[in-house]
């Protein structure tokens, strides 16, 4: 009896101790935690990216770091910190390979990269509501565009298809032309300049970086932009942050309700395009 009344004891103890750690956490112990406190302490919202994802970051001639998703973190910034927070906001260049885990190390406090929401991918950072859909598409050479019509037609021996190392369009590619030869390199041009050069069928990535490539190499590619695949592009942070996730979800509402989403959308994925065209 002694064994069973001091067991008895322990559990009701150890039931008074989690009933009052449950208790502790409160939602404004929730919102302190929230990357969005870190960001107003610090005076700065650190943005992880790639810069080689045209339209969405790529580096102008100059050097610097533009694009629709800067665009947009510029007027987050605005948004955190009102007028000249874009000034606040801080771009940090990062590898591909590399972003997530910069994410989860605090390197930066959100991706805005023109990122493919992926289950794998959630399993690890939380995404915010889509900002954009594209699809993968195909850039082939010109002199190919009479027996190119599909991918169909590159899931053959002996076909050359090039993308980049760890994205959707590598994954694509290894899903519907398994029989093709496949080659991926660090960067998006790497992958496009084998196409316009002649030594690659076809190059498969996204279609807003794929209508750059055909416009930039006009002369030599073009696009077949029937989209392979359906991909929402979202911002990610780390998990268990839903105060930073309720707050990028209504910034977007907002962007898109006033039209900024529209003008931005304008001047990257119609002028830009546009643009590169002009220059060949």
């Amino acid at each position: 009896m002694k064994k069973l009344f001091f067991a008895l004891i322990s559990l009701i103890i150890i039931g008074s101790f989690c009933a009052v750690s449950v208790m502790a956490i409160t939602p404004e112990d929730i919102a302190k935690a929230s990357a969005l406190e870190e960001i107003l302490k610090r005076g700065k919202l650190l943005v992880g990216l790639e810069a080689g994802y045209q339209p969405f970051e790529m580096q102008d001639e100059k050097g610097n770091i533009v694009g629709f998703d800067v665009d947009m973190a510029y007027e987050m910034g605005k948004a955190i910190f009102g007028k000249g927070g874009e000034k606040k906001v801080e771009i940090v260049n990062t590898a591909w390979d590399g972003i997530i885990p910069g994410l989860m190390t605090h390197k930066y406090d959100i991706i805005m990269a023109g990122m493919t929401v992926l289950q794998s991918r959630n399993l690890k950072v939380n995404f915010c509501e889509p900002y954009y859909y594209i699809g993968q598409t195909l850039l082939i050479n010109k002199k190919d565009k009479d027996k190119i019509k599909s991918y169909k037609d590159l899931n053959k021996k002996g076909v050359i298809v090039t993308s980049k190392l760890g994205v959707t369009g590598a994954f694509t590619a290894e899903k519907l032309m398994p029989q093709a030869t496949l080659r991926l390199f660090k960067t998006e041009a790497e992958g496009a300049l084998q196409v316009a050069n002649g030594l690659a069928d076809a190059y498969i990535y996204d279609e807003p970086q794929v209508r750059v490539f055909a416009a930039k190499y006009k002369e030599t590619t073009m696009g077949l932009f029937e989209p392979l695949t359906y991909e929402p592009l979202a911002w990610a942070v780390r998990k268990g942050d839903p105060d930073f996730i309720n707050f990028l979800n209504n910034f977007l509402a907002q962007v898109r309700g006033d039209g900024r989403w529209e003008q931005l959308k304008q001047k990257w994925f119609v002028d830009y395009v546009e643009e590169m065209a002009k220059k060949q």
